[in-house]
């Protein structure tokens, strides 16, 4: 298995957003392969795919409502891959793109719930190169599961009068 690659300053420069989205992947050999954003910012995304990518090997990558981005793997663990935009996104596609997903759906949450429970069992049992990057993503879609879960009660719950 190719050994994953961490960013010099292992910090991101903006955070990421819990979205879920289907998307289609291409590298200049291969055809189209379906792949699932689970999280974005405007200068990246993380997916969900079956695809054997190089790290710093660059893939085209489709989403709906977005113009086709020109994307760099930065790192590569099991069938969870972090991308880097060419071009960062505008912030008003950005903004456009979370107001289509202001509310993850019962089924997103359960499938962030899903990925966290997978990644923490795949930690377990990884090589030692592997395990951070797996622990770090069970964490945060863990923490995004639970945050978007309350927010979705916040929203379904009725408002409370004063009296």
């Amino acid at each position: 298995m190719a050994q994953p690659q961490k960013r010099p300053d292992e910090r991101r420069r903006v955070e990421r957003i819990a979205l879920r989205l289907t998307a289609t992947m291409r590298d200049g050999t291969r055809s189209r392969v379906k792949v699932r954003v689970i999280d974005m910012s405007i200068r990246g995304c993380r997916i969900e795919c079956s695809s054997n990518l190089a790290v710093d090997s660059w893939i085209w990558l489709s989403i709906a409502g977005l113009e086709t981005q020109f994307c760099r793997v930065v790192w590569h663990c099991q069938e969870f891959v972090g991308l880097e935009f060419e071009k960062p996104l505008s912030d008003a596609v950005f903004e456009r793109l979370l107001a289509d997903q202001q509310q993850l759906p019962e089924a997103a949450i359960r499938d962030l719930r899903d990925i966290a429970s997978r990644t923490h069992w795949l930690a377990r049992k990884a090589e030692d190169s592997d395990i951070a990057i797996l622990a770090e993503l069970s964490r945060r879609c863990a923490v995004d599961a639970v945050v978007e879960g309350l927010r979705r009660g916040e929203k379904s719950a009725p408002a409370k009068k004063k009296s």
